[in-house]
């Protein structure tokens, strides 16, 4: 009677040991080709055409298609592509670094700028990308979509990629269109995902003044409690750090609270259903301003470095991941009767990303303009053009977008549904390789010498010094006079010097950095000398 459930129970061991080694040379394989996108993209570190994103992207495509090959066409990638992966444990990472070491000056100086080309530039991009697929779309053989999908696709595709956009602009030679695009970039993502999030959760059948209203402030909550939250996590981790002084003790607990905080920042955003990326990325600002400074100098060179380096992992990871993903036979083969139809679908939809993004750049960037008094302030018609190219590429969040509204745990058996998932990998493909290999080059063409301003010469790379005002005028940091924070010794003091003394609260004043510093020097003599 036993040995049959025995024979069961061995042969479903069996099964499991299989799969589990099969993951285990996936992973290798995976890994290996990490390596190998570092070293190769360090190769052609000064090309003018190439960056690590599309080298990435490149190797995964490679990588698929042997893969495609050696599987007898069954299958082209290593690991199938997750949004819960995606959202959960590689964006964090690489918004968090992306607000940690953002120049703050620039970041501030142009922040309403930057908030009206990533709130309401998203929201006039998702409506003409959105219009133009309800009337190009009936004109083609897509079935199974009706107005909800439509408005997705809006909100998917009006989702700027900034990733991309970290390695294809340089903070040093351009700064301020730098901190517009990556800035908006930022703020673009995080609005499309609330966008798409309301849409999903709005019954779309029955429109009225009064949904269009709660849209609209539901929308506005989610932008501002994300942004509050993100600020309040930074803020209480600079207090604890501040009270508790761990580098007494121990400069590991100093790296991993700031870690964990961080990271906790985007999770409690996903909880009460607010948008990670904002808070994460305000978080970062807030962290590198005050915390970092709270921390021991081998915690500051620790986490600056860290940082970096899991946003660059996740960058490259993200990338090879697309790359390999993009070949899916499972995908591609719902479209194999009607191939034109799907490339009509790819040349419609990047035709509208670029009509949508100039219908807000261009008439934003005027009444920007309007606002500022300095002409070396306002965005000249050539820096309008490049924020236009810039902004026009498309990742790894529209594609995350598009299996959530498209599939099902990742398949999907309807023909429209495999046209837009397909569709959505072309955009991504052409968009990346297209315009991300022609940007820097239209840099060079279109403004050949920048000009060195003088935040340029002023706001080194962040975190800054521990003085430095967050949203004061002037330079980024103090000079000998403001050394120590003080206390405010009247309501009026704070209101007059708001960016000096609120430092009271959160930063370690600078007199007990000197005893910190005699204390590791202590710790240091103890040490035994090396063999």
């Amino acid at each position: 009677m036993l040995a049959p459930q025995l024979a069961a129970v061995f042969t479903k061991l069996q099964t499991l040991s299989t799969s589990d080694h099969a993951s285990v040379v996936s992973m290798n394989i995976f890994v290996a080709l990490l390596c190998a996108c570092i070293v190769i993209g360090h190769l052609l570190e000064e090309n003018r055409w190439m960056n690590e994103s599309i080298t990435a992207l490149i190797i995964g495509l490679f990588t698929g298609f042997i893969i495609l090959l050696i599987s007898g066409g069954k299958s082209s990638h290593l690991l199938v592509f997750s949004e819960d992966l995606f959202f959960i444990y590689l964006l964090p990472p690489i918004i968090f670094n992306a607000g940690f070491q953002v120049k703050k000056k620039q970041f501030f100086r142009n922040f309403m700028t930057i908030m009206l080309f990533g709130a309401v530039g998203t929201l006039i991009s998702c409506t003409v990308i959105s219009l133009g697929v309800i009337n190009f779309f009936k004109e083609m053989d897509i079935d199974s979509l009706d107005i909800g999908d439509f408005l997705a696709i809006g909100a998917m595709f009006a989702a700027t990629d900034s990733v991309c956009t970290l390695q294809v602009l340089s903070q040093d030679e351009t700064p301020l269109l730098y901190s517009l695009v990556f800035g908006e970039s930022v703020v673009n993502d995080a609005t499309s995902v609330v966008l798409f999030n309301a849409i999903q959760s709005f019954d779309l059948t029955n429109t009225n003044p009064k949904i269009a209203l709660e849209f609209f402030g539901n929308f506005l909550y989610l932008f501002l409690a994300s942004t509050v939250l993100g600020v309040v996590v930074g803020l209480v981790s600079a207090y604890i750090i501040k009270k508790l002084y761990f580098g007494r003790h121990s400069t590991d607990r100093e790296f991993a609270l700031m870690m964990l905080m961080a990271y906790l920042s985007y999770i409690m955003a996903e909880l009460f259903y607010l948008s990670g990326i904002l808070t994460v990325f305000f978080c970062g600002i807030v962290m590198s301003h005050y915390t970092w400074h709270n921390v021991t100098e081998s915690s500051r060179v620790t986490t600056k470095h860290a940082f970096a380096t899991l946003s660059f992992v996740a960058e490259t990871f993200i990338f090879l991941y697309v790359g390999m993903d993009a070949l899916d036979i499972e995908k591609w083969k719902f479209v194999n009767d009607s191939p034109g139809t799907s490339v009509a679908v790819s040349a419609v939809l990047i035709g509208l990303v670029m009509a949508g993004r100039a219908a807000f750049v261009f008439p934003l960037s005027f009444l920007s303009n309007l606002a500022k008094k300095s002409a070396s302030e306002k965005i000249s018609l050539r820096e309008q053009v490049i924020i236009w190219w810039a902004g026009l590429m498309r990742g790894a969040v529209s594609m995350a977008l598009a299996y959530n509204q498209f599939t099902r745990a990742g398949h999907t058996e309807v023909r429209g549904n495999a046209i837009m998932i397909t569709s959505t990998i072309s955009v991504v493909l052409f968009s990346t390789m297209v315009f991300g290999l022609m940007t820097k080059p239209l840099i060079r063409l279109v403004l050949p010498h920048p000009k060195a301003t003088s935040s340029m010469l002023s706001d080194q790379s962040t975190p800054k010094s521990l003085e430095a005002p967050f949203l004061g005028s002037g330079q980024d940091s103090f000079d000998d006079s403001f050394v120590g924070v003080h206390r405010p010794d009247s309501i009026r003091a704070l209101l007059t010097t708001p960016a000096h003394t609120v430092h009271y609260y959160w930063l370690r004043p600078k007199y007990t950095l000197p005893v910190r510093s005699q204390c590791d020097n202590y710790v240091h003599n103890l040490m035994p000398s090396p063999l």
